[in-house]
């Protein structure tokens, strides 16, 4: 077999066989790697006949019948549809508000161009379709709050309130962003508040989730939406009151435990809502008739996820059920909710409950003046064996792992252990996954952040648990994305932010911000051999933040304390510390020079450790981002690390919490200078830029 039949089929499925590396190296990926993610696909590639074969099943899913069910255009843009109609053929195009006209295609076969941006249904030779019209950016941050904005971003496990149970949750949210609007703050990014697994509290990144169409509800308030007399009776009734409080004062939080006491309230509360006389009966009713089939599909996963356990116990991966339950819409499935209708309704409560909760955060911060609100975050993927992967089959590829390259921040790359969508998948069903997974995220924020905005480009694959080295570029239909993307955020008004770090395609930061995409620059990374940028010399396309939750706080890596940490858990031997130090030393002058500069003070002297947070703090504000983002931890001085990423076992990835109750966190006086400093330093760029 000919590797140049293997590398068209390759092509064909959308894989970068040749591609460039993070050091600017020209890499090719071996035929076997090909092979073995080509069969992921569903794509057979061990023989001619077999490419052969594979082929013409890729024609057929990419044709899908001729006419696909959605296209997208840009405002203003005349649509090409020669591809699958004659020219001056008639039609019909309704809005979404329901005004229809008629008209035909133009000589070239082109749909005349559209001035309002929305969905179209396109009525035409017998085919319906949808014309997704998109303006031609996103909403941007000056457009919305100014020139000057700028915000918090808080990891919403961390936070704390008094009768917590021991994880942060809506309410002490709610009590954040309105502290946050206090100190001036624009807005306020909060970690992925995306559906866990409620069988299995023992998986809690936030960065894998189950599904990112629904919300994790542990992290539900339920007396902010029931009142706190039912709460309260719950707690009593389930005997809860000296877990919660011993879960409350752990230094770090217990997953399992926490998701144990908080499901055993929450499923009392459930009973005890059951039984009628609720003021909040016709809101819970109305939110689960509008989530749809959508919602419908996750609480019957999450019942099922919980009933279908192997022989010890053990919740499965959905592949593992009984063959009549792997389809969401097989006849075994109905029954199943039918039999176990109060499991089902459980999981709709919850979610309810979360729901509501993260709208009165997002209005509380309106209200208080913030010019944003909420930012939402979008992780890049969701667990293979999880709910998204389940209800939406033809539009997810369980069988891949995304991950990354080897690249400077991870020589031997990485495997995130979550599953991608399928570029012709989501073009076969209308990219009906992907849009309403944007609803969802965007449903209670004023912002989103993407996690990985590269993937909406390429993603690199791999076979679920192999080596990530053994990976490849699988390619994304792009223009779709982004116009689809633009649409929602105009209709949500809503700023997009997209991580654009890591190897990134030539030319693809550009492409992001001409759509009023901001990228993101981080103060530790905006270096080269210890030359840093100065403020001045920021971006103002993408926004400006001090550290991300994947690498130190600036008080841990001006001390050194991540050297330490890599050193415990192994990443780096005892014998390479003072390497490891003298390089840190360096590149701490050289940000002590900028910092330093920057303020007017001495850059020979060296900054204590909270004196750099300070100046960092200010340097932000001083940048031409138009939107400068200082995380908690940073705005604390806090030098533990969220995540360590790819180390499970000895790091405590995502179980810190923070010091002091959500009501008073910000008020801490090292806090508060901080952020007084950088709302100063804000409101003097904006008075420089009208100058």
């Amino acid at each position: 077999m000919s590797d140049e039949s293997l590398i068209r089929l390759a092509t064909a499925a959308g894989l970068s066989v040749d591609w460039t590396d993070a050091d600017n190296c020209p890499q090719r990926v071996e035929p076997q790697v090909l092979r073995e993610v080509l069969g992921c696909l569903g794509l057979a590639a061990h023989s001619e006949a077999d490419i052969q074969a594979s082929l013409d099943l890729l024609a057929q899913q990419y044709n899908h019948g001729g006419v696909p069910p959605l296209l997208t255009c840009d405002q203003h843009a005349a649509l090409e549809l020669g591809s699958y109609f004659a020219p001056a053929s008639h039609y019909q195009l309704t809005s979404e508000d329901g005004e229809a006209r008629d008209g035909q295609l133009d000589e070239q076969a082109r749909l005349p161009a559209i001035g309002t941006p929305g969905y179209y249904q396109l009525s035409i030779a017998e085919h319906q379709l949808t014309v997704a019209v998109a303006p031609h950016a996103c909403p941007t941050v000056a457009d919305i709050a100014g020139p000057d904005a700028w915000g918090l971003t808080v990891q919403l496990y961390a936070l704390r309130r008094p009768g917590d149970g021991g994880l942060g949750d809506t309410q002490a949210l709610e009590t954040l962003a309105r502290s946050a609007a206090a100190h001036g703050a624009d807005a306020l990014g909060i970690s992925p508040v995306h559906a866990m697994f409620g069988a299995y509290p023992h998986q809690y990144s936030p960065y894998s989730p189950s599904s990112r169409l629904f919300l994790n509800v542990l992290h539900a308030a339920p007396g902010a939406i029931l009142g706190e007399r039912p709460v309260q009776l719950g707690i009593q009734t389930c005997d809860l009151g000296r877990e919660r409080e011993r879960l409350e004062q752990l230094e770090l939080i217990d997953w399992p435990a926490v998701a144990l006491s908080r499901q055993r309230l929450l499923r009392q509360l459930f009973e005890d809502f059951n039984r009628g006389g609720n003021a909040q009966q016709v809101d819970f009713d109305s939110f689960r008739a509008s989530g749809g089939e959508a919602l419908e599909n996750h609480c019957r996963f999450e019942a099922l996820h919980d009933h279908l356990r192997d022989a010890e116990g053990n919740p499965q991966h959905w592949n593992a059920w009984p063959a009549e339950y792997r389809d969401p819409a097989s006849p075994a499935v109905a029954a199943f909710a039918r039999e176990h209708a109060d499991a089902v309704s459980y999981h709709a409560f919850g979610q309810w409950l979360m729901a509501r909760g993260l709208q009165r955060a997002h209005v509380a911060a309106r209200s208080a003046g913030m010019r944003i609100g909420l930012i939402s975050d979008l992780a890049v993927g969701a667990d293979g064996g999880g709910s998204q992967a389940w209800s939406r089959q033809a539009e997810l590829l369980a069988a891949l792992s995304v991950g990354a390259p080897p690249d400077v921040m991870n020589r031997a790359g990485q495997n995130w252990g979550i599953s991608a969508f399928s570029p012709w998948g989501l073009q076969r069903h209308g990219f009906r996954a992907y849009i309403e997974m944007l609803r969802a995220n965007l449903a209670h924020a004023g912002g989103m952040r993407i996690d990985h905005v590269l993937g909406l480009k390429r993603l690199w694959v791999m076979p679920a648990g192999a080596d990530p080295k053994r990976g490849v570029y699988l390619n994304y239909p792009f223009d779709d994305m982004l116009r689809l993307l633009c649409l929602e955020a105009w209709r949500h008004r809503a700023v997009i932010l997209g991580e654009d770090l890591g190897t990134i395609p030539e030319g693809l930061r550009e492409v992001l911000a001409a759509r009023g995409i901001l990228g993101m620059r981080v103060l530790l990374f905006e270096q080269h051999d210890g030359h840093f940028q100065r403020a001045g010399q920021y971006s103002d396309q993408a926004l400006a933040t001090s550290t991300t939750h994947d690498i130190p706080p600036l008080a841990g890596w001006w001390s050194g304390h991540d050297i330490d940490w890599r050193i415990r858990i192994g990443q780096l031997s005892e014998a390479e510390r003072e390497s490891q130090w003298r390089a840190r030393e360096h590149e701490r002058a050289g940000l002590n020079r900028v910092l330093c500069e920057d303020g007017g003070r001495d850059p020979g002297q060296l900054l204590e450790v909270q004196q750099a947070v300070d100046a960092a703090a200010c340097f932000l504000g001083h940048t031409p981002a138009p939107l400068a983002l200082l995380p908690v931890e940073d705005a604390l001085g806090l030098s533990e690390q969220t995540n360590m990423p790819g180390i499970v076992e000895i790091h405590p990835n995502w179980r810190r919490r923070y010091p002091y109750d959500s009501a008073t966190l910000l008020d801490q006086p090292v806090c508060s200078r901080r952020l007084h400093c950088l709302n100063k330093a804000r409101h003097d760029h904006r008075e420089g830029s009208r100058r």
